[in-house]
């Protein structure tokens, strides 16, 4: 049975009673649409109030919803003609970061052949989690060492001399902080990964699609354009470590989420983003391709015309990115201090 969360417990009681209904109609020959129908409708209120109603912390628990799309669970919707890379050409290839070139513009889910003739090259890069044990070990969580950030660096530098635009999907905890990551420089690769894409005369977009966590998250968020799905979070440090340091204790990760401010709708009021990305009906892992579309419309949306306009504004685009980083701290904020 796929995992839930308590809050969600109600919503999947519910559906199990409609699909028993629904077999038990085809097994008997029974009529029972109009039962079916009305089950349907309180399904649907029902979910309404339970994901208008939900709290910081269940909003970061649905970020790390286990069943939710990962970056390549997206790409291969949206860019079947993907061609990863891989490899740092100095230690070895980090899989917590997938890398590689694709086709803009992204395929529609609903209608895949419908995509036109006018195709560019563009690069993809992302964190990868894993969903059974093997993969999470394989992709270490999602938490990249300073070869996976190397690798982003090396990626990106080849997407500038070839002039191709930059898309990342940002989804990891944080940058894996094992000895032997600080021993090949983490700190290091995550500085010259936040600069290289400052540098880059190449339109650039990210977008948070779980968890964006601390500078891991930052090394492939330096964009043009920034944006969030509806049930991600982004935030300098995760709620858990957050408590630990300032109350001395990580149990106290649902109070430290109140006070992070790291929901799309607060990143957007302090300017941190351009704009949220819609989810399906309680959240993206219900419906991965209405989630696709719903990102692929964003996308068309708010990089299509900087990627249209490149050729012509290079420098722009370098200052332009560094002004928006710049203005973030300019913000005044008005909510209450820790």
């Amino acid at each position: 049975m796929e995992a839930f969360f308590e809050f969600e417990k109600p919503i999947v009681n519910l559906e199990k009673k409609l699909q028993d209904l629904r077999e038990l109609a085809k097994a008997e020959g029974v009529d029972f649409a109009a039962e079916i129908s009305k089950l349907e409708k309180k399904v649907s209120q029902l979910i309404d109030e339970t994901y208008a109603k939900l709290t910081p912390w269940q909003k970061v628990q649905l970020s790390r919803h286990p069943s939710r799309p990962y970056t390549r669970d997206y790409v291969d919707i949206l860019f079947p003609d993907f061609l990863e890379l891989q490899g740092d050409r100095t230690f070895s290839d980090d899989q917590a970061i997938l890398g590689g070139v694709a086709l803009w513009p992204p395929v529609n889910p609903a209608q895949p052949e419908e995509r036109g003739t006018e195709r560019t090259p563009v690069l993809l890069l992302g964190h990868q989690k894993g969903r059974n044990t093997k993969q999470k070990m394989e992709r270490n969580f999602g938490m990249a060492k300073p070869e996976g950030y190397r690798k982003a660096i090396r990626l990106m530098e080849l997407a500038e001399r070839s002039r191709m635009p930059i898309i990342t999907f940002i989804d990891t905890p944080g940058a894996y902080p094992g000895m032997d990551a600080e021993e090949r420089g983490q700190s290091q690769a995550i500085a010259e990964s936040i600069h290289a894409m400052f540098k880059l005369s190449v339109p650039t977009a990210a977008l948070v699609i779980g968890e964006g966590g601390s500078g891991g998250a930052l090394a492939l968020g330096c964009a043009n354009v920034v944006l969030m799905q509806e049930y991600s979070v982004y935030s300098v440090i995760s709620p858990e470590s957050c408590a630990s340091i300032l109350w001395s204790d990580s149990s106290l990760a649902e109070r430290a989420s109140e006070r992070l401010k790291m929901s799309p709708t607060e990143l957007l009021r302090l300017g941190v983003i351009d704009a949220i990305v819609p989810e399906p009906k309680g959240g993206a892992h219900r419906d991965l391709n209405q989630a696709g579309q719903l990102i692929r419309d964003a996308l068309i949306k708010q990089f299509d015309p900087l990627i249209k306009s490149r050729r012509k504004a290079g420098k722009k685009l370098m200052a332009d990115r560094l002004e928006k980083f710049r203005k973030m701290g300019e913000i005044a904020l008005d909510h209450a201090p820790i």
